[in-house]
């Protein structure tokens, strides 16, 4: 009976061994991913951060170049 519970343990604890090592790997897995999602992140808000000044600089010359057209209305008289 001893030596049924001995190895009844011996295989519950490398199930738990095993099981252990699976939720390491998939921590150290998480881990990668979550970097790598980080550093997709901070390269999506720096060109983000890109196009809104090109947005910005388009959008003041098109008003500057809407400013200085001529007037319709001075044109028909």
């Amino acid at each position: 009976m001893a030596q049924e519970q001995s190895a009844f343990m011996e295989t519950e604890l490398r199930s738990l061994e095993e099981r252990i090592l699976q939720l390491l790997q998939l921590y150290q897995d998480t881990c990668l991913e979550n970097n790598k999602l980080r550093k997709e992140l901070a390269d999506t808000c720096a060109q983000n951060d890109k196009l809104i000044k090109k947005i910005h600089a388009a959008a003041g010359k098109l008003e500057t170049l809407l400013l200085n057209m001529p007037d319709n209305e001075s044109q028909d008289t």
